[in-house]
């Protein structure tokens, strides 16, 4: 079996490639950074050679830039609605008979703070989702067309790879800092936000799962399981011996982007996934100390 992920330089690629590998699939991984091999998501010459020469019988668009800000928007466009066009008419053309995972958001759907589920309406709320829907009714296609193509709808996941930009990975470097003597107020937008925290390692177990079946076609993949910021934050500095309210400030008037947003992951455990790694557990594993570099 040969698996080829496109986007493999993000956490998920990490994660996805490693649990590929571990199970014996010889897998390629595609990127525009890193040790595998250079290539282009937006770029259709690229995906077709890549797709040309693996032949792969699993196939995954992974890449994007995981910020809904509107001045990402068109670089939005160009690696995921353009990027899984390139993926889904690659495999059309060279391997009709792989199986093809397209990635989808929980921020795409209409978000009412109540659990969101396959069946949800879909709800252009910035340039990010606009890219999303555009590629989930382009899955829908190529599947109309014979391509065996799947979608799954991630909701927030995190890692020890997560960006430090992202508030789960700045909170964890924040408490680590501070807890060595750095003399530093932590600030950040809104505390009461509720969104998911699921292991991205889980979430790779989940894309595979939905892939080795072909009873469901499209999936949201998420913990089902809502936390606050404020709770990652006490989580986090209390590992470290800190009180987070001497370290952390809230800044007054932030507009969030959502107040809640939750999966109802009902039709994936129903293929017998479920996340094996808990808040609790994620936030020690977030605040472990960088190992050895080089």
């Amino acid at each position: 079996m040969r698996a080829l992920v496109v986007g493999a330089g993000g956490q998920d690629g990490h994660y996805l490639c490693e649990l590929l590998q571990t199970e014996g699939v010889e897998t390629v991984g595609v990127s525009r950074t890193g040790a595998w091999k250079r290539g282009d998501v937006s770029r259709l010459a690229d995906v077709e050679d890549a797709v040309r020469s693996v032949r792969p019988d699993y196939l995954f668009h992974l890449a994007a830039n995981s910020t809904t800000r509107h001045e990402a928007g068109f670089e939005n466009h160009e690696t995921i609605s353009t990027g899984v066009l390139n993926v889904l008419e690659s495999a059309h053309r060279h391997c009709p008979q792989a199986r093809v995972f397209v990635t989808g958001s929980g921020v795409q759907f209409r978000d009412t703070g109540e659990p969101i589920d396959e069946d949800t309406p879909f709800a252009p709320s910035s340039l990010y989702a606009v890219a999303r829907i555009q590629s989930v009714y382009a899955a829908r296609y190529y599947r109309s067309r014979g391509l065996r193509t799947y979608v799954g709808y991630l909701f927030h996941h995190e890692s020890p790879l997560r960006k430090p930009g992202h508030v789960s990975k700045m909170v964890a470097l924040a408490a680590q800092r501070i807890a060595a003597g750095h003399p530093e107020k932590l600030s950040l937008g809104d505390p009461s936000v509720v969104k998911e925290w699921t292991f991205a390692g889980d979430v790779a177990r989940g894309i595979v799962t939905l892939l080795r079946q072909d009873q469901v076609w499209e999936a949201v993949i998420g913990s089902g399981e809502g936390h606050s910021i404020e709770e990652w934050v006490e989580r986090c500095f209390g590992l470290a011996g800190l009180v987070w309210r001497d370290h952390v400030v809230f800044r007054p008037g932030f507009a969030s982007e959502y107040k809640r947003l939750v999966s109802r992951p009902s039709r994936i455990r129903s293929l017998g996934w479920s996340p094996a790694v808990s808040f609790d557990a994620l936030a020690e594993m977030m605040m472990l100390p960088p190992g050895p570099t080089g």
